[in-house]
């Protein structure tokens, strides 16, 4: 089985053109941009060689045979194991709502998974719903609907949305919101289906939503003590 993974890459601004063109060459056609800065402190940085530059997070959605071609390419085409020239990561996936919606996410890559495929059995689990700019009101009253918690949101742009069409019928805007919401495992579905209905691909909201598996916590009390 092909598993499906989260991937993130995180960079100096300085090399958006030449990830862009990386991703394109390696079909990785949908991808989310978030520009950020680093933290780390003057000794740690003057030990790895970097400069306290801005920052951006590429993340996309890679099979495992798409990611086996990437991280060798990461080395060869892109040098990532230069000092301060980025890092790269994997995280499972647990499930993805709908078989558009994965289909889609993975645009150009050899994909034959099931639509929802649990990787990790874990008590909590952590929502992610990719939708378009000015809908997360609409996004938070579903997920309220089926007694989801508060969410946290982060603005990022996409690419691929000329994909769009061609799976859902509609366009789809450049500019994101990413809404993380962290839930039990138990409520998940009824929370993912909640959003789809009244948020999904099919909506002007246009929401793509999947799970990461949570293997610990803390801070969670409102959640433990729910029941």
């Amino acid at each position: 089985m092909n598993e499906l993974y989260f991937m993130g890459v995180i960079t100096n601004r300085g090399m958006r053109d030449k990830f862009i063109a990386f991703f394109k060459q390696c079909h990785i056609h949908v991808t989310l941009s978030i520009l950020a800065v680093g933290t780390a402190n003057s000794a740690i940085l003057d030990y790895f060689g970097m400069e306290a530059t801005e920052k951006v997070i590429y993340m996309a959605f890679v099979t495992l045979d798409t990611w086996k071609v990437i991280r060798k390419e990461l080395y060869h085409k892109l040098k990532i194991d230069i000092p301060g020239r980025g890092i790269a990561f994997l995280i499972p996936f647990s499930s993805v709502c709908g078989k558009k919606s994965l289909y889609y996410l993975t645009t150009g890559q050899d994909i034959s998974i099931k639509e929802e495929s649990t990787l990790k059995n874990t008590e909590f689990e952590l929502l992610i719903t990719i939708a378009n700019a000015g809908h997360i009101d609409t996004i938070m009253d579903a997920a309220r609907s089926a007694h989801a918690p508060g969410g946290t949101v982060i603005h990022a742009k996409g690419t691929g949305m000329e994909h769009a069409k061609r799976f859902f019928g509609i366009s789809l805007a450049e500019e994101k919101e990413m809404i993380f919401i962290v839930v039990r495992s138990s409520q998940k579905n009824d929370i993912m289906r909640a959003i789809m209905a009244q948020a999904g691909p099919s909506t002007s909201a246009g929401g793509i939503i999947f799970s990461l598996p949570v293997t610990s916590t803390a801070g969670l009390r409102l959640l433990t003590e729910d029941d």
